[in-house]
């Protein structure tokens, strides 16, 4: 009985925590939201939270992260620029 439970905690734990690994963005249709890989602002490559509260936004289907409010504007201005710094 004891291997059965303890074997079943895992599964169980994968299956809480594999939900908040795809977000969605109701914007998008309910179409899944890739999260932001990086440790980093997009634009000015600033380790995120070094410039005060990190600013999530959702481009698409990308969440993206930055530093600092200037920085959605230069992103806005080109998005495709920054977002060529995504792995695929």
């Amino acid at each position: 009985m004891k291997t059965i439970i303890s074997s079943l905690i895992p599964i169980a734990l994968a299956a809480l925590l594999l939900p908040s690994c795809v977000a969605t963005d109701p914007a998008a249709g309910g179409a899944a939201v890739k999260r932001y890989p990086l440790n980093t602002c997009i634009v000015t490559d600033n380790e995120l939270g070094s410039m005060g509260d990190v600013i999530t936004k959702t481009y698409g289907s990308q969440e993206v992260k930055f530093c600092c409010k200037p920085c959605i504007r230069k992103f806005e201005a080109d998005p495709a620029k920054f977002l060529a710094k995504l792995p695929r």
